[in-house]
């Protein structure tokens, strides 16, 4: 049987907890977030939780996710990601009508569904400084209380994960990457390309990433070097 994301990333965790998994740099802010393989699978257990507990979310459940498109490649894209493939809903990229909820970055104006949660992306998880109005809601505050450990039943690999305009994947498709392990430099850009290059591709090959929004070919080289990148 295939094994699917959310069992290979717990699979690291026991061989390899406390190693560097996913680095992400943004060099027009200075920020920079490391997190092993234990971190970032506490911050997909708790987001698993809140998308069950609060939302119902299942198996085909569809998850409207502009944050995808205004934050590719940022860490918490990544855990709202792997999050809804471990519950199995779909994350989908078209603005769909009537999914189970919206997650957004900073620009959740505009939107509208049932149930919004906006990401400051604050390089440490913080939420935002200010209350959000109705309708609104601060992932960083909402998630706080749900469990460190998610127990569910897997996903079927055939139900759909990714829909974007130009594809839709399944559980299995989400994991048909190879390549050898290896810690990779991986530039932010396309939604699709900067998950699979990155996340995905990390967990499928035992490998690592480090995804840097921004900067210029001089400073991509310096954080090659700095972070064993090849």
């Amino acid at each position: 049987m295939t094994a699917l994301l959310a069992e290979r990333l717990r699979r690291r965790v026991r061989i390899n907890g406390s190693a560097p998994l996913f680095t992400f740099y943004d060099l027009d802010t200075g920020a920079r977030t490391e997190l092993s393989a234990t971190s970032l699978n506490n911050w997909v257990d708790k987001t698993s939780n809140l998308l069950e507990d609060e939302l119902g979310a299942a198996e085909g459940e569809v998850i409207s996710m502009p944050l995808a498109v205004e934050a590719p490649g940022h860490w918490l894209t990544a855990v709202w990601q792997l999050a809804c493939w471990q519950v199995g809903a779909v994350v989908d990229l078209t603005n769909p009508t009537l999914p189970v909820a919206v997650v957004t970055g900073r620009r959740w104006q505009g939107h509208a569904g049932r149930d919004i949660f906006a990401c400051a992306l604050h390089p440490l998880g913080f939420g935002f400084e200010v209350p959000l109005p109705d309708g609104v809601r601060d992932y960083a505050i909402e998630v706080r209380s749900h469990a460190d450990t998610y127990v569910g039943i897997p996903p079927d690999p055939d139900a759909i994960a990714w829909v974007d305009s130009d594809r839709t994947l399944t559980q299995a498709d989400l994991v048909d990457v190879d390549g050898p392990s290896a810690r990779r430099l991986v530039r932010a850009g396309d939604p699709w390309a900067t998950c699979r290059d990155s996340v995905v591709t990390a967990l499928v090959t035992d490998g690592s990433a480090v995804v840097v929004v921004g900067g210029d070919a001089d400073q991509l080289a310096r954080i090659a070097e700095s972070e064993r990148v090849g």
